[in-house]
């Protein structure tokens, strides 16, 4: 054995020269590149990520409705979208109301009728009240439609009886409303608050028809 020969080698290693052998295992430089590829990956999903909180607490609305104010200047329609869309409610002069008299006193139907028409509905039929609610209407009045009506001319017609109740009738086919006069009626809402009142009704409507280009 060799004087240079470490001990504990057993002569497995055999020293010809005046430098000793590197005990170290050789860099695993395959591992790490992978490990930097990993880490490079989950900042870039982590960044990702932050980025879209970001834009839902910051409003990307906000960058939608400059975008849309934008295109305005320009002159370029914007169509709104479907959700924006508002109901468009009829005219008096498009709702047929009938006009029944629920209560012991006579004359209510034809008087009522008579108003209704100064303020521009159409007037259909007129007279008593039939026995499901003849005399049975403790309210100021019921107005009856078709499902229809329940977003449309019910709410117009309800601007002139605010206090009445609402109802439709999913297998009426008519487009006509009724107003069933009930025994605790007095009179109809009073022109000038019915008239701020249907006025606040279609203020939605004059809305969309503003913006209906999005501008």
């Amino acid at each position: 054995m060799s004087m240079l020969t470490p001990p504990g080698m057993g002569g497995q290693y055999r020293i010809t020269g005046d430098k000793y052998p590197r005990m170290r295992p050789p860099r695993r430089r395959g591992r790490l590149v992978v490990v930097g590829i990993v880490s490079v990956a989950v900042l870039g999903v982590v960044g990702w990520g932050t980025l879209q909180l970001v834009d839902v607490f910051t409003g990307s609305g906000d960058k939608a409705a400059a975008n849309t104010k934008a295109a305005c200047a320009q002159g370029i329609k914007v169509k709104p979208s479907a959700a924006a869309a508002a109901v468009v409610l009829p005219k008096p002069a498009q709702i047929t109301v009938n006009v029944f008299n629920a209560t012991p006193r006579s004359g209510l139907a034809k008087q009522t009728a008579d108003e209704l028409a100064k303020r521009g509905f159409h007037i259909g039929e007129v007279g008593n009240a039939s026995k499901e609610f003849d005399k049975k209407v403790a309210g100021t009045g019921i107005l009856l439609g078709p499902a229809s009506s329940l977003k449309t001319s019910l709410p117009v017609l309800g601007t002139q009886l605010a206090a009445a109740e609402l109802r439709t009738d999913a297998a009426r086919k008519s487009a006509a409303v009724d107003l069933v006069i009930g025994t605790a009626f007095k009179q109809l809402t009073a022109k000038p608050d019915a008239d701020k009142a249907l006025a606040a009704l279609n203020a939605p409507e004059a809305a969309a028809a503003t913006k209906k280009n999005g501008c």
